[in-house]
């Protein structure tokens, strides 16, 4: 594989090689994918259609448990049905709209641009209208206080079928927040950290008005680089002021033309702009299943280019560590394996895992005890444990210093605002414990009790959740569109905040509820949540799993997977 002047900034390493293991279904439908996975027992549920439990000693150093559920096929058929009536009265009531016996309320084009091509696609426009519009009540809350444990949000009615809002002056105080990336517990109005941004604000104001290649280079930016390329155990980063432009503004800055991207299905829109950006050729490879990745770099080497079959200038493998909508944790063992035995670059997307995962609270690196100069480009967001904004790249200095010219990111856009950048300092050092206190360890500890605790008990309720044992990202299924809503108004109801997600966001039957566990979440709190969703769970008959069982005092819910060997 040739290189050009970015690929020689990029490590490739020594290869090697391993076989990947067969893969069967002990009954039922089962889709296990697994690099160097082996064969299923007779253990495993019917009912299960992702669970993987990985001991491969050499790659992993802990128990990787990932439960996915299967759809039960009555809650399929039913909500292929409530997407189908919704779709027919839909069409009934564009009718109606199109005799003016109904008033639409979307943007259109005039009579006179009726010729013209179309300035809204017709299909997005008849899901806004017809579906979306039902429900939008459940989005967009305005909120008036920090998005901590608990927040207040601003009550709004509408009297139009949600085409408009309008607010009552009345304030739902104290609601529990259980749909913000608010995984440390550091978005908040007090402490050291509201302190410091307080006294960096009156130092240094508030915005910059420069880009960093001009006046906007500040010693509080270049402290701030330091302490990440330390806090990674990388040789250097670069910080943004953007989290999305950080993905989306560098990988057009790393690949071109003659380039091959293969990017997990699940990754990020960020992810997905920044490689269409970049005019790369892409190549997708099934969520997070290696053998998929691997037949994807396999042929990518045995055939180049297309029509000109030339070697590929560069393969970058792109992933992120938590994938937010489904709580998986990226197989990155297995990817970094690969990645070196066909001399692969990794770009790894830790917005959801910095500071989340690790038993120092560094990602998805940390979590699995590997070398972070494994990972060609480390890419974070200080949005979600930080309680901050922006995000960074980490690496060889050779890389950081490339796309400190090239990144447009870097080029074009204004600096990262002072109170934010020590806002990320503080934050950081307590993760680290560099400022004289153990509260970082505390609340990395509390976090996983609370994200243990949560899933456990979740299970337990009768519930299908998504994801792996240890990601404080928790997708609860709904399933049918008429339960999304539904779920979100009567959480509400209940004093508790939520987030549901529904098509095209995710695959039409797996509609969900996603949960984000926080640190900040005292016990009491995580109780409140659990028997508001366990009420309304009974009320709507969203206890759809099929593997609930009691458990011991000395099992968690996930230990009936595994074998006694795996002990």
């Amino acid at each position: 594989m040739t290189q050009n002047s970015t690929s020689k900034l990029l490590n490739g390493d020594t290869c090697h090689r391993t076989n990947p293991a067969k893969t069967q279904g002990a009954k039922g439908f089962v889709k296990s994918h697994c690099l160097f996975q082996k064969p299923q027992k007779r253990y495993r549920r019917s009912a299960e259609k992702n669970h993987h439990v990985s001991n491969h000693q050499v790659l992993y150093n802990k128990r990787f448990v990932q439960s996915f559920e299967e759809t039960p096929l009555l809650v399929a058929v039913l909500t292929y049905m409530g997407y189908g009536i919704l779709t027919i009265f839909g069409y009934l009531r564009d009718f109606l709209r199109e005799w003016k016996f109904e008033k639409c309320h979307l943007a259109r084009e005039r009579e006179e641009q009726k010729d013209f091509v179309p300035l809204y696609q017709d299909f997005e426009n008849f899901y806004t209208r017809n579906l979306y519009m039902r429900i939008r009540d459940n989005w967009n809350r305005p909120i008036c206080s920090v998005p901590g444990a608990k927040m207040d949000l601003v009550e709004r009615v509408t009297h139009d079928y949600n085409w408009t809002f309008e607010h009552t002056g009345r304030v739902l105080k104290d609601v529990i927040n259980m749909g913000s990336y608010n995984y440390l517990g550091f978005a908040e109005n007090s402490g050291a950290c509201a302190d410091a941004a307080l006294e960096c604000c009156m130092k240094y104001g508030v915005g910059v008005s420069s880009t960093r290649q001009e006046t906007g280079n500040l010693d509080k930016h270049q402290e701030l680089e330091k302490l990440v390329a330390r806090f990674l155990g990388v040789e250097s980063s670069m910080v943004f002021g953007m989290g999305f432009a950080t993905n989306s503004m560098n990988i057009p800055a790393l690949t071109g033309r003659g380039c091959l991207i293969l990017s997990d299905e699940l990754n990020h829109a960020s992810l997905v702009l920044g490689a269409r950006l970049s005019s790369s050729t892409i190549r997708v490879f099934k969520h997070n299943n290696m053998q998929s990745l691997e037949k994807l770099l396999r042929d990518a080497i045995v055939h180049g280019q297309p029509r000109t079959h030339r070697p590929w200038k560069k393969i970058l493998i792109v992933v992120e560590g938590i994938y937010s909508m489904e709580g998986s944790i990226v197989r990155l063992p297995e990817v970094i394996a690969l990645k070196k035995k066909y001399k692969a670059y990794l770009y790894l997307d830790e917005a959801h895992s910095i500071g989340a995962l690790g038993p120092r609270g560094r990602g998805v690196v940390d979590y699995f005890g590997l070398d972070p100069t494994d990972v060609d480009i480390m890419m974070g967001t200080f949005t979600k444990s930080f309680g901050a904004a922006g995000g960074y790249i980490g690496g060889k200095k050779e890389l950081i210093d490339y796309l400190r010219s090239h990144s447009h990111s870097a080029v074009y856009a204004t600096s990262m605002s002072p109170p934010i950048t020590q806002q990320i300092i503080t934050s950081m050092m307590c993760i680290m414990g560099e400022d004289g206190t153990t509260l970082g360890q505390e609340r990395l500890r509390q976090l996983s009790a609370n994200t243990t605790y949560f899933r456990r008990t979740l299970h337990e309720m009768g519930f299908i959740i998504y994801g792996n044992k240890d990601s404080p990202v928790v997708p609860l299924m709904l399933y049918m569109p008429a339960k999304i809503g539904a779920f979100g108004r009567e959480m509400l109801k209940r004093n508790i905040g939520t987030v549901v997600v529904g098509f095209p966001a995710t695959p039409i039957i797996e509609s969900r509820a996603r949960f984000c566990v926080s640190a900040a979440h005292t016990r009491e709190m995580l109780d409140t949540a659990l028997n508001a969703i366990s009420e309304v769970g009974d009320l709507l008959q969203l206890k759809y799993s099929r593997n609930n069982r009691p458990r011991s005092e000395d099992t968690d819910c996930y230990s009936y997977l595994e074998s006694p060997q795996d002990h």
